[in-house]
């Protein structure tokens, strides 16, 4: 199995497209080839003339921990050329970073969700390139996620860095196959190619993340796979007072923790509401003090997601359903518990965080009506996955 900038460095017809242009590469540190060698060091070790580097979130390094931390432009100190931040001052590509080069090379693993703020960071590189008659080539990765989508469709006007378009949470799309979209979607005039992987199975062994490979973090708390599976659930926490385990060697991979939570009883009343939301993985009662973060130097009990090994079922795991009931078996419990966090979340100022990550109020809006049954969320979600599923099905390229 060969990753995009594999196929690209083993290919003599593509390198000869790059030859006498100025080339952009838009990585971070899990933009890596087959042997572990970045690309930035690998794309000119192969003599491809790369002017400039670009960051996404967390940086080119994949330094910066937390949301809204930002990163600064700086020169590379071993090869002389400028790295962009794409999560600083701005978050869009201006005429002056786009002048630094001709073609745009995207290199960046993605998780398979909305919400990772990588898939924004391809639009925006789009919408650019075609103003300024560049060029955009995806050097595709797998989705570890798989191919299943889940969540409802973000609504119309609720667009943030975190939600760039109508789809779901759960999308099931390479970068490479999200590209095509966004440009069909969107009607962008751009010269865009996708270096296709050669040999990836979104259906065999692994389901999404060849078993041969090795994980190395695209961002600073994507520690694994089974935070990578539970992801598209998980990162709901951020919008609430709960923690998601952040100031832990497991963040992201926790339903939810909280000092003040009884998580047996949570987790006794989900079986109780929708005891198929829970299939395909394991849920254990666990404790954990954060370092950082929510709840830091406190002892929250918490439910901890296994989503991997024998208690994983690719085609029954449901995060964002599961993250959905545990929000709502809390608020039955507790019915004046301050779940929802307001603070300023990816630069949206105004909005609920949990209603910005979620693409709309409805979720929250489900959670907070005791009348609400998990059939009445199952419904619209259940016909917004069909119509995404059908709307994106002729750009699946594996």
């Amino acid at each position: 199995m060969k990753n995009g900038i594999d196929r690209l460095l083993a290919d003599p017809e593509l390198l000869k497209q790059l030859k006498g242009r100025r080339v952009a590469l838009v990585a971070h540190p899990a933009s890596v080839t087959s042997d572990l060698t970045h690309s930035l060091d690998a794309l000119i070790a192969a003599g491809v003339n790369v002017s400039s580097a670009f960051g996404p979130q967390h940086g080119l390094k994949g330094d910066k921990q937390d949301n809204m931390v930002e990163t600064a432009d700086e020169m590379d100190p071993r090869y002389g050329i400028p790295i962009f931040s794409l999560y600083g001052e701005v978050r869009r590509p201006t005429g002056q970073m786009m002048s630094s080069a001709d073609v745009f090379l995207f290199d960046l693993q993605d998780l398979g969700c909305r919400i990772y703020t990588f898939v924004t960071t391809l639009l925006y590189l789009l919408e650019e390139a075609a103003k300024a008659g560049k060029e955009v080539w995806v050097l595709d990765r797998p989705n570890p996620a798989g191919r299943p989508v889940e969540g409802t469709l973000l609504l119309p006007g609720q667009e943030s860095f975190v939600g760039a378009a109508p789809m779901p949470m759960r999308h099931g799309l390479t970068m490479g196959e999200m590209g095509h979209w966004f440009i069909e979607h969107f009607g962008l005039d751009v010269a865009y190619k996708v270096v296709a992987m050669e040999g990836w199975e979104p259906d065999g062994e692994g389901h999404g993340w060849p078993t041969s490979r090795i994980w190395i973090n695209p961002s600073p708390n994507a520690a694994n796979l089974n935070m990578a599976r539970a992801y598209a659930g998980t990162v709901m926490l951020e919008g609430t007072t709960l923690s998601e385990g952040r100031g832990t060697t497991r963040p992201l991979e926790v339903l939810f923790g909280a000092p003040d939570v009884d998580a047996g009883s949570v987790l006794k009343l989900m079986h109780k509401l929708a005891p198929d939301w829970l299939a395909g993985c394991a849920i254990r009662e666990c404790w954990f003090e954060p370092t950082f973060h929510k709840h830091k130097g406190t002892l929250c009990n918490a439910l901890m997601i296994h989503a991997e090994g024998s208690f994983y079922n690719h085609d029954s795991f449901k995060p964002w359903r599961l993250q959905a009931l545990a929000f709502k078996a809390i608020r039955l419990l507790y019915s004046d518990y301050p779940l929802w966090r307001d603070f300023p979340y990816e630069y949206e100022l105004t909005r609920l965080a949990i209603d910005v990550i979620n693409g709309g109020p409805g979720l929250r809006e489900w959670v907070e009506d005791p009348a609400a049954k998990p059939a009445d969320l199952d419904a619209v979600t259940s016909h917004d996955e069909a119509a995404w599923i059908a709307e994106v099905r002729h750009h699946l390229l594996y």
